[in-house]
């Protein structure tokens, strides 16, 4: 439902606006008799369309089930002609590039070079629309040396006149160096000491391989998110992982700064703030509506309950009795979404192409469930 230059790629999801005015936009909502409440809001893709708003709560969570996992992967077919995602009246969606290989993560540089980065195929590219007709007339490798499953990058320092690309590989982070207009690399691959727990080589059953890195506004810390190994283990192999790291931007230092975060698969600053926010994937086999996925703002400190607990200080059944000294410490997410939508990246509309009352949101992407 995003019209602006990132958006108009090959490869799409499902966008969701988070409005922050909540009250003006859930009163919009009631008016126009589109607010999902209750059990309604955790319904299935079927009654999704734009417009539709959803509000779940922490009220509203069913008791966790036993029901047998389902198995629902999705299969590759050929796109219809002239087949678009449905957007809201008044915008438009096209088609800006194509030709990608397991692309999973976009960045606007600060002169409108677009950064895809292919994560299977190890590869780092730069998309340039030249004569502003809405489709990329150049294509170009940045890099595809030193890479790893690359997910997340980043510009450093933050702000107009960046002097790296940096890299969240599965394994370690790296930065190349890069001036505003660049289509290649201009040197080698810098490996940095951030020191990230797993890799590729211990990342078996179920573990999760995206690392997100983002900037502190000033330009003084840098942020990495670290999935778990497993579904819902609390076994050493564990260790280091399902946290929110921050460091020097040079990889030292390396601290905590949240944890208990089954997979934040992307994190984000508010625009204007100093206010980190996340985007995560919560565990399976609790039930097809147990937990909700969530968006939230993550605080220094905090523990978002993983694995012993989800959704504040309701406690996993698989891990009944343990850790009670942390049950009143588990923070409850600012916003939670359908449960087993499997929430991706997420970013703050900074644009001017939208209406006014999209200025500040949070638009989230989705790939949907698997199993339910």
């Amino acid at each position: 439902m995003v019209n602006s230059r990132p958006a108009r790629i090959s490869f799409y999801v499902t966008f969701v606006a988070i409005a922050f005015n909540v009250a003006d936009s859930l009163h919009a909502a009631a008016e126009n008799d589109k607010l999902l409440t209750g059990k309604a809001a955790m319904g299935d893709w079927t009654s999704d369309a734009p417009g539709v708003r959803r509000k779940i709560t922490v009220q509203d969570l069913p008791p966790p089930g036993s029901n047998a996992l389902a198995i629902n992967l999705a299969h590759v077919v050929k796109r219809p002609a002239n087949a678009q995602p449905k957007v809201p009246s008044g915008f438009k969606i096209e088609l800006y590039a194509s030709g990608f290989r397991d692309p999973r993560f976009l960045l606007t540089a600060p002169n409108g070079d677009l950064f895809v980065v292919e994560s299977r195929a190890n590869q780092i590219k730069v998309l340039r629309d030249t004569n502003a007709d809405g489709k990329a007339e150049v294509t170009e490798v940045f890099a595809d040396r030193s890479l790893n499953k690359p997910f997340g990058i980043a510009f450093y320092p933050p702000g107009g006149d960046p002097q790296f690309l940096y890299v969240a590989n599965t394994d370690g982070v790296i930065r190349f160096p890069y001036r505003n207009g660049d289509l290649k690399a201009r040197g080698p691959a810098e490996q940095l000491g951030a020191r990230l727990s797993g890799g590729a080589a211990h990342l078996r059953s179920g573990g999760h391989w995206t690392r997100d890195i983002v900037f502190s506004p000033d330009g003084k810390k840098m942020y990495v998110s670290i999935g778990s190994r497993s579904n819902v283990s609390d076994s050493a192999s564990e260790a280091d992982r399902a946290r929110i790291f921050e460091f020097n931007p040079d990889g030292t230092d390396r601290k905590v700064f949240a944890w208990g975060i089954r997979n934040a698969v992307g994190i984000a600053f508010r625009l204007g703030t100093n206010e980190l926010w996340m985007s995560t994937n919560e565990r399976d086999e609790l039930g097809e509506d147990l937990p909700p996925d969530y968006i939230s703002s993550v605080r220094l400190g905090g523990f978002y309950g993983w694995p012993w607990f989800y959704i504040g200080n309701h406690s996993d059944p698989r891990h009944k009795g343990k850790h009670p000294e942390l049950a009143g410490k588990v923070i409850v997410p600012d916003v939670l979404v359908q449960a087993h939508s499997a929430s991706l990246n997420l970013c703050f509309y900074t644009g001017d192409q939208f209406p006014s009352e999209y200025k500040g949101d949070i638009f989230a992407a989705f790939h949907g469930s698997w199993n339910r």
